[in-house]
């Protein structure tokens, strides 16, 4: 069978995973089915909002399922034959009875350089740590979390001024671009991978809304700007300004400004982070100006 005409069910869910499937729909790969997670509430209105792969698959007559347990997908799968599994972006753990439906397995592509930054948050870690780089990782999927054999890597170079949103645009276009190339050779069984060095694994964990917080006794000014960065999406980075709690947009880090305002905040390394934009209580986004001469007056 020529590669992409073998049936390929696709798992995902984030905008990622949108621009992964959109490729290889475009590319002529034989999508057949998309598991993604079940309709959600969303925003102040909680209105009911579907995955955006959804939406994708729907446009193109691909058959969906949404299982509440992954269990649910096992009949879905099987009426397939012989398919392989695309999972990008999925937000759930595949347990190996899944994996064992598919042939050659499922192909997983991971916005990090593995083994560095196993987890669900590498996007936000590479900028939080200020890396060089950073890059996508095409592998195969196994039960224990990102650690299967990686078939490619590409490097992505960072310039230090990246948003979050920013890098997962970059690491979108590049990976879907790289997983479309490369899908060929691994479904034909032409290309081999790689074992990971497990003892160069690094982790990143799943964010939470407090760790949005500053701290400006606890952090160095360069490290409360990385984190209005990378946080940028989720879980937003906050900061208490004359008893309003804010979240904050964009900012720079200073030694010290000629004239000191209150949105100029020393950290514990005797640096400043200078606010230039941010985002009310009241949901209102502001530049550092008119929060000056409006709410601080």
């Amino acid at each position: 069978m020529e590669s992409r005409k073998k049936p390929i069910i696709f798992f995902g869910t984030e905008e990622f995973s949108a621009v992964a499937l959109d490729k290889l729909i475009k590319d002529g790969y034989n999508i057949v089915g998309v598991i993604t997670k079940p309709d959600s509430k969303k925003g102040r209105g909680q209105k009911i909002s579907m995955p955006k792969v959804k939406e994708i698959a729907l446009q193109h007559k691909i058959q969906v399922l949404q299982p509440q347990k992954m269990s649910g997908a096992v009949e879905f799968i099987q009426q397939f034959d012989q398919p392989a599994g695309v999972l990008v972006s999925f937000g759930r753990i595949i347990p190996q009875r899944i994996i064992d439906l598919f042939t050659p397995g499922i192909i997983n592509l991971h916005p990090s350089l593995l083994p560095k930054y196993r987890g669900p948050s590498p996007i936000e870690t590479a900028i939080l740590n200020g890396d060089a780089e950073t890059g996508i990782s095409i592998m195969q999927l196994s039960a224990k979390m990102d650690a299967g054999p990686v078939y490619y890597q590409e490097t992505i170079p960072l310039s230090g001024d990246e948003k979050s949103s920013d890098l997962y645009e970059t690491t979108a276009k590049i990976g879907s671009e790289a997983l479309s190339n490369v899908l060929p050779a691994i479904l034909s069984g032409k290309m081999s991978a790689n074992t990971q060095n497990d003892t160069k694994a690094t982790y990143c964990k799943l964010l939470s809304k407090n760790d949005g917080l500053l701290d400006q006794h606890e952090m160095t000014a360069d490290e409360a700007e990385r984190r209005v960065r990378a946080y940028e999406i989720f879980p937003k980075t906050k900061l208490g300004i004359d008893n309003f709690l804010c979240i904050i947009t964009e900012a720079s880090v200073t030694n010290k400004p000629e004239q000191t305002t209150p949105l100029d905040i020393k950290f514990k390394d005797g640096r400043y982070l200078s606010i230039r934009t941010l985002i009310t209580p009241n949901g209102k986004q502001t530049d550092a100006k008119s929060f000056l001469n409006g709410y601080l007056k």
